[in-house]
């Protein structure tokens, strides 16, 4: 088996997290150069923010108007105010809150999970 082979066979068998976990760093660092060099160039940081507003903008109607329809609809709403959160401060404040409120709720629900789950024993 040549070394190509025994690559793609490697590829195809590993868990897809293994595979997401090497990408995403990867991603991000493109992604940060990416973003050095367009602020490095004058002309091109005002284009380039109106492009993410648009683009963050687009993503939040589109999660608005699923809002009452089923499905991630408000989830949509918060990953375009994320996108807006990549240039305009404000957004990225907006971001950052939901997150700690989101945490606190995740952690508020397995404790009152893990209460429940021992009530159910002790009543057993």
């Amino acid at each position: 088996m040549s070394t190509s082979e025994a690559r793609s066979t490697v590829a195809v068998n590993e868990p897809a997290a293994v595979a997401a976990g090497r990408f995403l760093p990867r991603t991000r660092r493109i992604l940060s150069r990416a973003h050095a060099w367009i602020h490095r160039h004058p002309r091109l940081r005002a284009p380039y923010r109106v492009l993410v507003a648009v683009a963050g903008l687009t993503v939040m109607v589109i999660g608005l108007i699923l809002v009452p329809l089923p499905g991630p609809g408000w989830l949509i709403v918060f990953v375009g105010v994320a996108v807006l959160g990549t240039e305009f401060p404000a957004a990225h404040r907006l971001t950052e809150t939901v997150r700690r409120l989101a945490h606190r709720v995740r952690l508020w629900w397995r404790a009152r999970q893990q209460r429940q789950a021992g009530s159910s024993r002790a009543a057993a």
